[in-house]
């Protein structure tokens, strides 16, 4: 989890193929309405964001009934958004992962990134809408991916 061009969705899958594990991008469960809104460089409301939240869930359940490894790289800003995600789950059963990094390097990431419907220029709206979480383990995204997968792995193996 973390602000759009923090790195999620690459690092969420390679810790699902380091984990032996499935991946999948909650970007792509959002309805068209809520592209449009972003590619217009709208921000969301949490209106629009409760139906998407509903069907992450749900989709999580999914991938738990199964037994296997699931990552899901999503945003999931606010403390009441990864509640909705973790529904009645211990910390055991969904961990929750926060790519932290700062505006300036995040910035300059998305900035040189093509063809994601995100425009850099909401960036300012994600981190001013982001609750740092308690609950999570966190990472620095200034390393590269190879070492933030590596040190992901080692935390979650305490």
């Amino acid at each position: 989890m973390g602000v759009s061009g923090c790195g999620k969705s690459v690092i969420g899958a390679m810790l699902a193929k380091a984990l032996g594990g499935v991946f999948e991008d909650a970007d792509d469960f959002h309805p068209a309405s809520n592209k449009a809104k972003m590619t217009a460089g709208i921000p969301l409301t949490d209106e629009d964001r409760w139906p998407w939240m509903r069907a992450l869930r749900a989709r999580i359940e999914s991938a738990q009934a199964t037994g296997s490894c699931y990552v899901l790289a999503c945003s999931a800003l606010k403390q009441s958004y990864r509640d909705r995600l973790r529904g009645s789950d211990s910390k055991d059963a969904l961990q929750f992962v926060y790519l932290k990094g700062s505006r300036e390097l995040i910035g300059s990431r998305m900035a040189a990134r093509k063809g994601h419907f995100m425009p850099s220029g909401l960036l300012d709206s994600q981190f001013a809408t982001l609750e740092e979480p308690k609950d999570a383990l966190v990472v620095s995204v200034d390393q590269t991916p190879q070492e933030i997968v590596a040190e992901v792995l080692k935390k979650i193996a305490r």
